[in-house]
């Protein structure tokens, strides 16, 4: 596995870089990669602290994972800990699912968790997307109270989501 690491607002020492590619380095227990894997690791700084954000395209699931903490290398190992659970969340799904659970998994290197809740769909509901442009459909589910709204984009005349993001912007998602 590759490691691409980009700073912003921060020099990057020779210390963190060892520090992330080692921790990462230790993931590959996890999974079968090949060497076109890249993790990209972004870490930026802000006046109350420090965020590092890890993103690992496998073959056959996505990691995504973001900390911020006071200490950067403190925040590396609480990353890593959120990648190794996601990883343990993952097996688990997938045993239950299938007992040829060989996809891109070191089966053996991880203890599925005993605990973990099978995932239950509480309501289901169905929409007719309604055409109007993204403003409307932000201004709806503004209204509605929701984080995300199903519309038919006017302009393109496809389905669309618009959601809003942690930091209180919006995105949007677009079909084909």
């Amino acid at each position: 596995m590759k490691v691409i690491i980009r700073g912003k607002n921060i020099e990057l020492t020779e210390g963190i870089e060892t520090k992330v590619n080692k921790k990462l380095n230790m993931l590959d227990k996890y999974f079968i990669m090949s060497d076109n894997v890249e993790a990209k690791v972004l870490i930026r700084t802000y006046p109350v602290g420090q965020k590092i954000e890890v993103t690992i395209p496998t073959e056959y699931v996505l990691l995504r994972a973001e900390v911020i903490d006071e200490d950067l290398y403190n925040a590396i190992d609480l990353v890593i800990d959120k990648l190794e659970g996601q990883i343990r969340k993952y097996k688990t799904r997938l045993s239950r699912k299938s007992k040829d659970n060989k996809l891109a998994l070191n089966v053996s290197s991880i203890e599925p968790l005993e605990n973990e809740e099978e995932d239950v769909i509480v309501k289901t509901k169905t929409i007719s997307p309604k055409p109007m442009d993204m403003e409307e459909a932000i201004m709806q589910m503004e209204l509605i109270g929701h984080s995300f709204f199903v519309y038919k984009d006017t302009e393109t005349n496809l389905i669309s989501v618009v959601y809003k993001r942690h930091a209180g912007d919006y995105g949007l998602i677009e079909t084909e």
